[in-house]
């Protein structure tokens, strides 16, 4: 799913409200999120879970092209751990293909 996929899914359970402004809307709250993580903060959503940077040090990495050691920089990553809501409902309405028995 797309964010015009999940704007046009709100927009179709709140018919009182325009798409637009759900939009808007979906739109503020993707910016409250990212502007939150590069000031440092965690955001939890109980049930959905927690969105977190982490940081990655400075290391040497190879080119795979020539082999020769080039330096990569420190960088910090965004980082996302499922509640545990999400979890239960995912194994609950998907569950794992059993095994298939070898003959």
């Amino acid at each position: 799913m797309i964010k015009s996929e999940l704007v046009q899914r709100i927009a179709e359970h709140n018919p009182h409200l325009y798409q637009r402004d759900v939009e808007n809307i979906v739109n503020a709250i993707l910016d409250e999120i990212v502007a939150a993580l590069a000031r440092g903060d965690r955001v939890e959503l109980r049930g959905f879970g927690a969105f977190s940077v982490k940081h990655r040090p400075a290391r040497a990495g190879r080119n795979p092209r020539t082999g020769e050691h080039v330096p990569v920089d420190q960088k910090s990553v965004p980082f996302f751990k499922t509640g545990k809501e999400m979890r239960e409902r995912l194994n609950r309405d998907n569950p794992a293909p059993e095994a298939s028995a070898a003959p």
